[in-house]
Formats: structure tokens, C-alpha cells, sequence
């Protein structure tokens, strides 16, 4: 089957040019001796009416490309929908004036499709002699050109066979939504000669062009208005498209595709083959260059240029050379130059005081006073120290879920080195954000191990930042003996210990007082954006020994080696120096981290 589209130069053509002049042949009218032609024109409802003026005009312009006359070609037109008519008969005119008035006062019927009673009428009526068909013997040639642009709702395929072995030629033109295997079922052989589909009525001169130089046996790639892309091969009475080498047809059988030789898979490319009209070149990837057989590729060795500059070893990947460093050693910022690996930050080495890296390995130490116990890392804990301990901690929004759970095991890491007991000391959890949750009050667990279980089971609450709301839970309730906190009466010392990332949304003032009031030890841990003014507001005094600041969460454990001298009364005095010591190497270095003590006097 043959598609027609129209090139943008016919297309220019045709905006330029009336109708009448469209379809016909420069030159005189073709001669083809006698033929009786009928023309089976659709008018069915689905055909719109300028769609119905442009089929009228075609036809028009068609006549005047024919010999018409009694002894040359006689000329009849039928059209139908869901009944047929004829517009006139082949005897009627022999003057293409006349035939041309008859086709402009043609009215369409608007109504169905029925294409095979259309043939039917054809083959019985139209091509009979008595509507001026010249007899069979005076062996004329029949020809029926059925236009239509939709399915037929009656059967053709056995009407057609009939007409066709009567020696009718029948050639079907379908337009835009018409039935593809209805035009086949319909039209004589071959197919390809005697089927076309036009996109739209806009389009159908295109057939016009082709039929009449079929009749007339011109040279229609000569005539221009083939379309071909590349080269237009001419045929009796018509032509075909074809492209140049390494090239091929596209399926509207005039635009010409490259040939993609990479597609075929017989390429050989090791990496990609890139595609050329009728030929392919093969390339690598980056880091790749092309070996002499064209075809495989090797690994560009970048670390054999002696440019790399490592300080260790160069690794060659194929974005360029790469430093590695040796075990036990980090890359440095600069990508080339290597520092030995400080495990005591780089892994969570579980030193209950002090971690030492040394090379490859680390070491626990213990303060002034204190044996490490066999299991390296935890040193004798304080018997003597025994506190309550309530720790209030930031659940806010800012604080975000994967630093919230460094903060619990920054709490489980206190816990570790707190001889937790129902006699020793005593710890309780209170959350806060918009609102304030008890986690657990001091009186709940006996063991470090309940209370690490308990902190690593509390959940997340997210929302705003009221430090004040929360210092009044903990002052009114926290405390009580309701609680589990014990009686005043024992001197057992109360601590409290606030841990923030931020600025408070209510006021602190009042109820920071009134915690030191009621004898509360008031610690304060800042993270990130803590304010400095609000830490020592909360604080007790002196601040510089029970305020604490780290600028990340992930750097907050070095807070636990000044907290673990701050329970134990006999840790007091070497605390106190390690405290000193820290405040003065900070203070050179411009850091805002202080050193948090508990007050044994309060």
C-alpha cells in the first residue's frame, strides 16, 4: 500500500494556485484512446461539507486532465451513502462543460455508508450499456475509482470480486479514517497499484497526479510532486521513492532513514559504536583509549604519568589518578597528603574517662584515684557520690530524629558511670518541646541496665522549644517524692541537668531561679545554636563549671570527660584540675566549650 503526503513545496503549490488548476498536466490533455470511467464517490454524513467541496473541486480538476469525448473517454459519476444515486451516466455528456456544471450541483446525501451496494450499482447499472457503457466486445476498459473516509456497513469483499471478474478495474481511495482492509478487499491487483491512502481531503491530488499519469504514461518523477527524498525511480504510469546508500525507505515510502549499523549487533564495539549513513566507528568511555584493533578498549593508566602527587599510593580510576592512604591513616581535605586515623574520634571506643590514640590502636585511661577494671575501659565507680539525677532533655523540631538518638546515647553514656541503685543514685528522663512527657520518674529503675533499656525506648517528640515549661515540670514534679526522688531530710544532693540545640519560646528566668531556690544543682549542655546567655541562665554558679557547649552533636562526647568527675565527691579535686587545664587550651583556641561540675557544697 502506498501512503501519499505532500511535500511542502506541493503544499506551497496549492496555497498559491485555484483549485481547477491544481490537478491538471502542464502541456495538452492526455490521450489514452477509449476508456469508460466511473467515479464512486462517499457521501456519507461523516464526510463534512468543505471536506464534500474539496472531493467536487478534485474532480473538476481531474476532468480537465482527460481526452473526454463519445469515441475517447466517456465519464459517469455516482455517489452514495445509505442509498445510491447517480449524478450522470457515461453516455450522458460528451462536453466537459457539462459534466463540470453536473459536479457542481452535486448535494451529498448526509446519511450512511454502503459501500458494496455503491459497487453493486456499478457493476449492474452504471457499466451497463444501456447507461452508455460501450458493449464488452468493443473490449474498452472499465474503470471504477471508489473515494471514500470511512468503514462500510455492508460487505464488499464478495461485490468486488464479482465487479472485478466482470473485467471492471477498481481502484479504492481511502481518505483519513478510512478502512484499511476494506480498500484491500475492494481494489483489483496488485494492491500497491491500485490502493491509496491520503491522510486528508486537503491531500487527495496527490492521487489524482498519480491516476492520471498511470492513464496517460507520463513520467511522473519528469512532472515533479513525487515527494521522494532522495531519488524518484519511474514505472509505467507511476513511480516509487528511493534513497541512497546507506540509507533506507521510511515507512511513508518517500523520507529516507540512516541505516543504524550499531543497532545489528555484529559491530564488535567494546564500549559504543557510534553511527554514521552506511558505515560505524567504534569509542570508549572516559578513562578508555581505543586499541589498534578499533574495536576493544584499555584502562588509561593515570598514575604511570608520575603527576599524582600522593603522599601513599595512587590509584588509577577512569576519571583520572586517586590517592589512597595506608591503614591506620585518613585522606586529607587536599586529596593527596594522608594523617594518622585518631580512633578515640573515629570509633565508639566505650573509654569510661579518657580514650589515648596511639597509631593503629587506642588505650583507656582512668583520673587520679582510679584503677581500670579488667574489662580496659571502665574505671572503679564512685560508692560514695549517690545523687538524684534528673536529666531534661530537647525534643524539639530542630533537634531532627538521627541527632535525637545521639543525644540517648550520649544519656546512656552518663548512665555508664553511675553506680545505679535504689540506694545509690538515682535517675529520672523528662522530654520537652511544645509540651513536657516524663519519661521516666527517679524512683522507676534500680539498674544501669533498666535505665539504658528505658532511654533508647523513648520515642521522638519533634515541635517547638518551652525550656521554661520544662524547668517548672521539673522543679513541681521531678523532685517530689511522689517521684521517687528522696526525702530532703537524707541531704541526698539533687542535680539537674538541661540539654538544648536552641533558643527557649517561653521565658526561663523565674523557674531557672527557682530551681537553684530549692537546692537543685542545675547544669546546662548546649548544642549547635544553644544560647550562651540562656545556658548560664539556667546554670548554677559558677558557670564557667557547670555550663557545657559542643558546636555539633557529633562531637558531644568529649562532655563526658568533664561530667564524670562531677558525681564522686574524692573525684572533686582532680576534676577541678582537668576542668582547669581544658578552660585554659580552649580559651587559647578561641573555643566556647566550658567544663561542667557538679557542686559538692550545694
Amino acid at each position: 500500500m502506498r501512503g501519499l503526503l505532500c511535500s511542502p513545496r506541493l503544499m506551497l503549490l496549492l496555497l498559491l494556485q485555484p483549485w481547477e488548476s491544481q490537478l491538471q498536466f502542464a502541456g495538452p490533455r492526455c490521450r489514452t484512446g477509449p476508456l469508460d470511467l466511473v467515479f464512486v464517490i462517499d457521501s456519507s454524513r461523516s464526510v463534512r461539507p468543505f471536506e464534500f467541496e474539496t472531493m467536487r473541486q478534485f474532480l473538476v480538476g481531474l476532468l480537465r486532465g482527460l481526452d473526454v469525448g463519445p469515441n475517447a473517454t466517456r465519464v459517469g459519476v455516482i455517489q452514495y451513502s445509505s442509498q445510491v444515486q447517480s449524478v450522470f451516466r457515461l453516455g450522458a455528456f460528451s462536453r466537459r462543460e457539462d459534466m463540470e456544471r453536473a459536479i457542481r450541483a452535486l448535494v451529498p446525501l448526509a446519511q450512511g455508508t454502503m459501500t458494496g451496494l455503491a459497487i453493486q450499482y456499478a457493476m449492474n447499472v452504471a457499466f451497463s450499456v444501456a447507461e452508455g457503457a460501450r458493449p464488452p466486445e468493443a473490449r474498452v476498459p472499465r474503470i471504477a475509482v471508489i473515494v471514500t473516509d470511512g468503514r462500510p456497513q455492508d460487505r464488499v469483499a464478495e461485490v468486488a470480486a464479482q465487479a472485478r471478474a466482470r473485467g471492471i478495474e477498481i481502484y479504492a481511495v481511502g481518505v483519513q479514517r478510512a478502512d484499511v482492509g476494506s480498500l484491500r478487499a475492494m481494489a483489483s491487483p496488485p494492491l500497491d497499484e491500485h490502493v491509496f491512502l491520503v491522510e486528508s481531503f486537503d491531500l487527495i491530488q496527490e492521487f489524482g497526479l498519480q491516476f492520471q499519469g498511470r492513464l496517460c504514461g507520463k513520467d511522473l518523477c519528469v512532472e515533479g510532486g513525487h515527494g521522494c527524498q532522495h531519488q524518484c525511480v519511474s514505472a509505467l504510469g507511476t513511480f516509487h521513492c528511493a534513497c541512497n546508500p546507506g540509507y533506507q525507505l521510511a515507512e511513508d515510502n518517500k523520507s529516507c532513514l540512516a541505516i543504524d549499523l550499531c543497532t545489528e549487533g555484529t559491530h564488535g564495539c567494546e564500549h559504543h559504536c557510534i553511527s554514521s549513513p552506511g558505515s560505524y566507528s567504534c569509542r570508549c568511555r572516559a578513562g578508555f583509549v581505543l586499541q589498534q584493533d578499533q574495536r576493544s578498549c584499555r584502562a588509561i593508566d593515570h598514575c604511570s604519568f608520575g603527576n599524582h602527587s600522593c603522599q601513599h599510593e595512587c590509584v588509577s580510576t577512569f576519571r583520572g589518578p586517586r590517592c589512597h592512604c595506608r591503614e591506620g591513616h585518613d585522606l586529607l581535605p587536599d586529596g593527596r597528603s594522608c594523617q594518622a586515623r585518631d580512633l578515640c574520634n573515629g570509633v565508639d571506643h566505650g573509654c569510661e574517662f579518657q580514650c589515648v590514640s596511639e597509631g593503629l590502636s587506642y588505650r583507656c585511661l582512668c583520673p587520679e584515684g582510679q584503677q581500670l577494671q579488667a574489662d580496659g575501659k571502665s574505671c572503679n565507680r564512685c560508692r560514695e557520690g549517690h545523687v538524684d539525677l534528673v536529666l531534661l532533655v530537647d525534643g524539639s523540631k530542630s533537634v531532627r530524629p538521627q541527632n535525637f538518638e545521639l543525644v540517648k546515647r550520649f544519656v546512656n553514656q552518663i548512665v555508664d558511670f553511675l553506680d545505679v541503685s535504689p540506694e545509690g543514685t538515682r535517675v529520672g528522663l523528662v522530654q520537652f518541646s511544645s509540651r513536657v512527657r516524663t519519661e521516666f520518674p527517679l524512683g522507676r529503675y534500680g539498674t544501669a541496665a533498666e535505665v539504658k533499656q528505658a532511654v533508647l525506648a523513648v520515642e521522638y517528640m519533634e515541635r517547638g522549644t518551652m525550656t521554661g515549661l520544662a524547668l517548672r515540670h521539673m522543679v513541681e514534679h521531678s523532685f517530689s517524692e511522689a517521684q521517687g526522688a528522696r526525702p530532703r531530710a537524707l541531704n541526698v544532693p539533687r542535680v539537674g541537668l538541661v540539654f538544648t540545640d536552641g533558643r527557649s519560646q517561653d521565658d526561663i528566668s523565674v523557674w531557672a531561679a527557682r530551681a537553684k531556690e530549692e537546692g537543685i544543682v542545675m547544669y546546662a549542655v548546649g548544642v549547635g545554636k544553644a544560647v550562651e546567655e540562656e545556658l548560664r541562665q539556667i546554670a548554677s554558679e559558677p558557670a564557667e563549671l557547670h555550663v557545657s557547649y559542643s558546636p555539633d552533636f557529633g562531637s558531644m562526647t568529649h562532655l563526658l570527660e568533664n561530667l564524670r568527675g562531677s558525681i564522686c565527691p574524692e573525684r572533686e579535686r582532680a576534676s577541678r584540675r582537668g576542668a582547669e587545664r581544658e578552660a585554659e587550651r580552649e580559651s587559647q583556641a578561641s573555643s566556647s566549650v566550658w567544663s561542667l561540675k557538679r557542686s559538692s557544697n550545694a
